[in-house]
């Protein structure tokens, strides 16, 4: 499945919309994404994964890219999580060092 990554930033929140297969090719994509959205200052990051198909390890090493990029009083939180994708962030223990919940129904 094509990746795709749409960030939207407010007030120091930001928020991205991961789809696809979040893959070795598609990892740079993201990677350049983090990378632009936390050049100003930021408070909380949210990824949104209710779309995102699949994580691989490169997938995986972008989300800890980010944790490393932003530091310790910065909050990643992960939104609806595919459970075959949270398994992943769960084998690896990186669920201790991000906030994994359930979407909130509108």
């Amino acid at each position: 499945m094509n990746f795709q990554a749409k960030a939207h930033t407010d007030d120091g929140v930001v928020t991205v919309r991961l789809t696809g297969d979040l893959d070795s090719r598609s990892a740079p994509i993201l990677n350049d994404l983090i990378t632009e959205v936390t050049a100003g200052p930021v408070r909380r990051l949210v990824l949104l994964l209710e779309e995102l198909a699949y994580l691989s390890s490169a997938g995986l090493r972008c989300l800890v890219f980010a944790h490393q990029k932003l530091g310790r009083g910065v909050d990643i939180v992960l939104i609806g999580t595919r459970p075959e994708v949270a398994e992943t962030i769960r084998m690896t223990g990186f669920d201790r060092s991000v906030v994994m919940q359930d979407p909130v129904e509108t």
